[in-house]
């Protein structure tokens, strides 16, 4: 078994083990078991990063054998320089996940913790997917485990909100699922997506698969103005559940205009980027100011991930280097920060049961060592140089003023406002005087928070200081991608 199926089964296997102990009496043992499997998920995609080769922008690991032979579909998998670095930053944030459950999910823990160690294989399938229809069975398997974290360990509205996030990701994707077959009949029987690269489409078959992966992709994403569903699942989804959400679900659709609408239909992304061009500025813009008005942290941090994924699609459509790795950057940097996020907020609802912003106040004279963590997060919230909040969407907006002055102009303006509900948030959560007798009574991290904390600020501060290994893997492949897009380079 090559190291991408052991990194995708691998999980997969510690979450079905944990599915079948299902005693109660059993639950430290589940934990136990949760931690070992995604640490051992965890380890086994280390070995792809001292064997990927720099400078080329061809598939490694690549791994192929037959699977539905009649229909020529392949297990076929393989990683370049845009999807390797998703592979173990799904298994690092599902290790993080399962320590920051620990304690907080006391009922059903092995499904809890099963479920998302099956989430966690089932994304690094989608990311290794070198046959559009493993593509497509990964990328609609993802949806269940998912579905069941919060429909059942969700908020008092869990059922309403797990409902709309599983409507509004497969209707998408079921035009998605009409572009694939379309594909394969105009490849003469293949789901090979490489060959799909390579198919002499005209300019109205190239419009009407961009926008069939649009609604797949964009609802993912998600982007303005179909990211409606994105603050109703935060809200109502546990703890865990936003955090991989907003590290490394967001992610999926972003990477599909890389894998699939930009190389399979080159002329109507350059004909139709002034379209996502504007969606990214609506959502940067827009998006951010809604987040300004939010009286409930997760809603807000929820805005702010709509806001921060608008600089990726309009890093990937401004169509040169900096802006392709930019979004790629800018897409490993929310993974860190919105997922420190979305843990520090839980932080704070495992002790008060409150997101409300209002039931807070002066929590850093009673949680002094949380506090310094939360503002180091909100920082890179805000994209402050050093942090790696600050590397992604400062090379996306050096790409957009190349493309365009004004595009460029008001994306950097966004920055404010990022900075401004970040700070607002911070500001009235933490600083100040004791808000009252229930922020007064609260306790500081402990040891395993601690750690969360710890190696989440590690993260975000090497990422922010020194990002050359995350994009040099990159920059081979986003050069070929942009060659084959037929657009001049921009050094």
């Amino acid at each position: 078994m090559g190291l991408l199926s052991l990194a995708i089964w691998t999980p997969i296997a510690f979450g079905a083990l944990l599915l079948a102990l299902g005693r109660e009496s059993q639950v430290q043992a589940v934990r136990w078991l949760a931690l070992i499997g995604s640490l051992i998920g965890f380890a086994v995609t280390l070995p792809l990063y001292e064997g990927f080769k720099l400078g080329t922008a061809a598939m490694q690991f690549v791994e192929k054998a037959p699977w539905i032979e009649s229909f020529n579909i392949f297990y076929h998998l393989g990683v370049d320089g845009i999807s390797f670095w998703f592979v173990p930053l799904t298994a690092f944030i599902t290790v993080i996940v399962v320590i920051a459950s620990w304690e907080s999910i006391t009922e059903r823990v092995n499904q809890y913790m099963g479920a998302f160690l099956i989430l966690s294989g089932l994304m690094i399938g989608v990311f290794s997917a070198l046959d559009g229809m493993l593509f497509y069975v990964f990328f609609e398997a993802t949806l269940i485990p998912m579905y069941l974290i919060i429909g059942i360990w969700g908020g008092p509205n869990r059922i309403y909100a797990a409902f709309k996030f599983f409507l509004y990701t497969l209707l998408g994707s079921l035009l998605m699922l009409i572009a694939l077959i379309y594909l394969y009949h105009q490849s003469g029987g293949s789901f090979d997506i490489a060959a799909w690269h390579k198919l002499p489409l005209d300019a109205r078959a190239q419009t009407l698969l961009f926008f069939a992966f649009f609604a797949a992709f964009a609802v993912k994403v998600p982007m303005w103005p179909v990211h409606t569903w994105l603050p109703d699942v935060h809200v109502e989804a546990p703890t865990g559940g936003s955090a991989v959400l907003a590290a490394i679900m967001l992610k999926l659709g972003a990477y599909g205009f890389l894998r699939f609408s930009m190389p399979i239909a080159p002329d109507a992304s350059r004909e139709w980027a002034w379209l996502m061009i504007t969606l990214s500025l609506v959502a940067v813009l827009y998006v951010g100011l809604v987040a300004m008005v939010q009286k409930d942290m997760k809603k807000l941090v929820a805005y702010s991930s709509v806001a921060h994924m608008g600089f990726v699609t309009l890093g990937f459509f401004v169509f040169n280097d900096l802006g392709v790795s930019g979004g790629l950057v800018q897409m490993i940097a929310h993974g860190f920060v919105s997922g420190a996020m979305f843990l520090s907020i839980g932080v704070l609802y495992d002790r008060m049961h409150s997101r409300e912003i209002a039931d807070y106040g002066g929590v850093v004279n009673t949680m002094p060592k949380f506090a310094a963590f939360a503002l180091l997060f909100t920082m890179a919230n805000c994209g402050l140089p050093g942090t790696a909040g600050f590397v992604g969407e400062w090379m996306v907006i050096l790409a957009a003023v190349k493309a365009n002055f004004w595009i460029g102009l008001a994306a950097a303006t966004a920055l404010i406002w990022g900075a401004a509900y970040s700070l607002w948030m911070f500001k009235r959560v933490y600083l100040g005087p004791v808000g009252n007798e229930n922020v007064k009574a609260l306790l500081d991290i402990g040891r395993r928070e601690f750690f969360i904390m710890a190696v989440l600020a590690v993260a975000v501060l090497y990422m922010g200081v020194y990002p050359r290994p995350f994009t040099d893997v990159m920059d081979a492949s986003v050069a070929e991608l942009l060659k084959h897009v037929a657009l001049t380079k921009l050094n």
